[in-house]
């Protein structure tokens, strides 16, 4: 569970209302498997703050993700999440939307990932399903990617036979090369079975603007189980 928008909903008011710890507890509490959190330089959604004093009580998977400058390393280093996931956004992006070139930035990568590695931090990289950029992501020493799917989801409501071929050509190559496999961007209800029935070895998801949407109509406590539900 991506937990940026109820703190951007929280930042809206300048209070402490919705909490997010306790939104965190409560999604734990009701079947999410882990918790993430993609703080920006701007902070518009998740504080650094917010990053120490979640890291004193999830329980569950703690994912920080991020651009790595020397402020996120800093960060990341110091609170040891369970995964760090990489991604290659410029400080001013909106959300996630490409995934990292890791032939031109091979150099960079390899680099960054060796010291969260060396920290004990498992490292996933934010990739396209393009078979070379997962090919170079295996390496520059990555543990695991995440397949960005905002093309999925987009396409899947026109063709959904075409709109997974590069994911479960990407998903295959990745369990060939031994990577583990994450997804994640706009995965919802109506997407998200298809997407695991035609992947291999698909360990994670992170899901927070879809979810938080779903929120509204069926509340935290059903929502969260209907999810796991297609990832059966």
């Amino acid at each position: 569970m991506n937990i940026n928008k109820i703190a951007l909903l929280r930042n809206s008011r300048g209070a402490n209302i919705p909490d997010l710890l306790q939104f965190a507890l409560d999604c734990e509490r009701y079947g999410a498997e882990g918790i993430t959190v993609h703080p920006r330089p701007d902070e518009r959604h998740i504080r650094y703050t917010d990053v120490y004093a979640l890291k004193e009580i999830v329980q569950t998977e703690f994912n920080i993700e991020g651009y790595p400058d020397e402020k996120f390393l800093q960060l990341v280093l110091e609170v040891k999440p369970d995964q760090c996931t990489l991604v290659p956004d410029p400080p001013g992006a909106l959300t996630s939307d490409n995934g990292w070139d890791t032939i031109a930035q091979k150099e960079f990568l390899i680099a960054t990932i060796s010291k969260l590695k060396e920290a004990g931090i498992r490292v996933s990289l934010f990739i396209n399903p393009d078979m070379d950029m997962i090919f170079h992501a295996k390496a520059c020493g990555t543990d695991r990617i995440e397949l960005y799917t905002g093309p999925y989801a987009h396409q899947y409501l026109s063709d959904k036979v075409s709109a997974i071929l590069p994911h479960k050509k990407a998903s295959a190559y990745a369990a060939e090369l031994g990577l583990g496999l994450n997804a994640g961007h706009d995965l919802n209800l109506d997407n998200l079975a298809y997407f695991k029935q035609h992947t291999t070895n698909l360990l994670e998801v992170s899901i927070g603007h879809a979810l938080v949407r779903d929120c509204l109509y069926y509340g935290l406590e059903n929502t969260i189980p209907m999810y796991k539900q297609r990832l059966v």
